[in-house]
């Protein structure tokens, strides 16, 4: 277990270490580098001049990316020009809104794919697996802004029980936990709806798989009942693809967050990584860039550990 442990970990800081270098090397192949970008399309070849300068901008490149390295490793991700403030503190304001909004998110797509899934498995073949399967594809070719305006035209607009935005309300002087926990609501359960749709099929389909294996058979001719065959060995096998969809969602999951956080106002990763590529603020895109990145590799690797402890087979591998 710990020598699979180590494997994951030496490859996880590899696809670190490529990633950081892909951001370095994509800041500096923008027409006229990154003082470019950060002064904008309008900027005269003297004031992109003093600003490489400035910035270090003019030593070889070697030294840049040593450079780089080394601030990343202290924590510095830069500074941002439109908001005046450390990237670091931004995106540590702007991330607890996104941790918040989709460790929700996924903790309901997870108990919904199980309870769909398990239906699904256990009639698969017939009507009710068929109809769970059409509602699946409904859901997810569905984009996550056209499910969150239909939530906001019923749920704000039409029967107003609930915000279309923000994260809490301006008519209110001390709006409290209550306030904010109706605020997340509606972009919880957008983004839960597209993960259960993913998620709900491949649990779905891993239940069925095992409700064939033989120690299925075995256990049912040895007198054990079908719910108790379900819950106490078919459930655990069966979690392991659900395990791996998880850790591998975490990518669409931040990517994704623009959108939906686009819609509903929402100040997370999504909409700062959104309202700075608009301004061309660099050193904001790429501190999210990287976090996003960090977060992915995070759960692959937890993914990997997780799965390690319900199969022992996965510990040898």
């Amino acid at each position: 277990m710990i020598r699979m442990i180590l494997t994951r970990l030496v490859s996880s800081l590899l696809t670190l270490a490529i990633l950081i270098t892909i951001v370095f090397f994509m800041a500096h192949a923008t027409p006229g580098g990154p003082a470019f970008s950060i002064l904008g399309q309008k900027a005269t070849p003297q004031a992109v001049e003093q600003l490489n300068q400035r910035l270090g901008l003019t030593a070889p490149l070697w030294r840049q990316y040593l450079m780089w390295f080394w601030h990343l490793a202290h924590g510095q991700l830069g500074y941002s020009y439109l908001l005046n403030r450390p990237v670091r503190q931004l995106v540590g304001d702007y991330m607890v809104n996104t941790l918040a909004l989709y460790a929700s998110a996924m903790l309901l797509s997870v108990i919904l794919a199980i309870v769909i899934g398990l239906i699904q498995g256990t009639t698969w073949g017939r009507w009710p697996a068929n109809l769970i399967r059409l509602l699946e594809l409904c859901f997810y070719a569905m984009p996550t802004f056209f499910i969150g305006t239909i939530m906001i035209l019923y749920f704000s607009v039409k029967w107003r029980v609930l915000p279309a935005g923000g994260i809490s309300s301006v008519r209110i002087s001390d709006p409290g936990l209550l306030d904010y926990v109706r605020h997340l609501v509606l972009p919880v359960v957008t983004v839960a709806l597209l993960g259960t749709a993913s998620l709900s099929y491949y649990f779905g389909a891993s239940v069925h798989d095992e409700l064939g294996k033989d120690y299925v058979r075995t256990a049912l001719a040895k007198g054990l009942t079908f719910r108790a065959v379900l819950f106490r060995h078919v459930l655990r096998n069966a979690l392991r693809p659900l395990v791996t969809m998880v850790g591998l969602a975490f990518p669409y999951i931040f990517t994704g967050s623009m959108m939906v956080e686009t819609v509903f106002n929402y100040p997370g990763l999504g909409y700062l990584l959104w309202r700075s590529a608009l301004s061309q603020d660099y050193p904001v895109i790429s501190g999210v860039v990287l976090l996003i990145g960090f977060l992915t590799v995070l759960g692959n690797l937890f993914a990997d550990i997780v799965n390690g402890l319900l199969d022992p087979r996965e510990r040898y591998e």
